[in-house]
């Protein structure tokens, strides 16, 4: 068997120095590249043949899960295992909408990436362990909770940047300056937001939006 040429993107250099350390003890993967921001990979997959990117969801500029969506529709062949600090289920759900092959969270034990990468190599999804028994269990109940209709698909841009700044704070005249636009139209953007989760109020909006990884948090 031919070896698995890899890619790792992390905006920390000491966990790309770890995570090489342990691939290369496997002569069956190879990494041919890392880097620390998301227009560094997208550059470096227009020249460089690559089997596999490991992927951190919070890299600057785009976060892992809409690189995730990005490189999937350029590379379709191309596998993602997404490794994060992330252990919400919402993330993992959003990881795998994306089209990622496999989540493993950064508390694993050293040992779990390779296999999570040989799984994913034999064309399998890959969970890590310390989400599966949650991620079944959220698999069962999702069908029949309808409390919160929307989905991140349903969101226009200006909707997925005005939650973001929700989840962050941001009063409705301080995003109404950083959007460039008036405070009316910033609570409009917040009313519908409400309506397309059936949710009450903007306290609500915020524990929805964390707890089902619809903005990612930094770390």
């Amino acid at each position: 068997m031919s070896t698995f040429r890899v890619i790792l993107a992390d905006d920390h250099e000491l966990i790309r120095f770890g995570l090489r350390n342990i691939l290369t003890r496997s002569d069956q993967l190879e990494v041919v590249g890392e880097v620390g921001d998301s227009d560094a990979l997208l550059e470096m997959l227009r020249s460089l043949p690559v089997d596999l990117l490991v992927l951190d969801i919070s890299m600057p500029t785009i976060n892992g899960i809409e690189l995730t969506a990005i490189v999937k529709k350029r590379y379709p062949q191309l596998k993602v295992l997404i490794l994060t600090m992330h252990q919400q289920v919402g993330y993992l759900r959003r990881a795998l909408a994306a089209g990622a092959d496999g989540y493993l969270v950064k508390t694993d034990c050293g040992q779990e990436i390779v296999s999570a990468i040989d799984r994913i190599r034999q064309g399998s999804g890959y969970v890590s362990p310390s989400l599966r028994a949650q991620f079944a269990e959220d698999l069962l109940r999702s069908p029949r909770d309808t409390s919160s209709a929307g989905t991140l698909e349903d969101l226009t841009r200006r909707e997925t940047q005005v939650l973001a700044l929700v989840v962050a704070g941001k009063t409705s005249k301080q995003m109404a300056a950083e959007l460039n636009l008036s405070p009316r139209t910033v609570d409009h953007h917040r009313a519908s937001l409400l309506r397309k989760f059936r949710l009450k109020n903007s306290v609500d909006l915020v524990n929805f939006a964390i707890r089902n990884g619809y903005v990612a948090l930094e770390g």
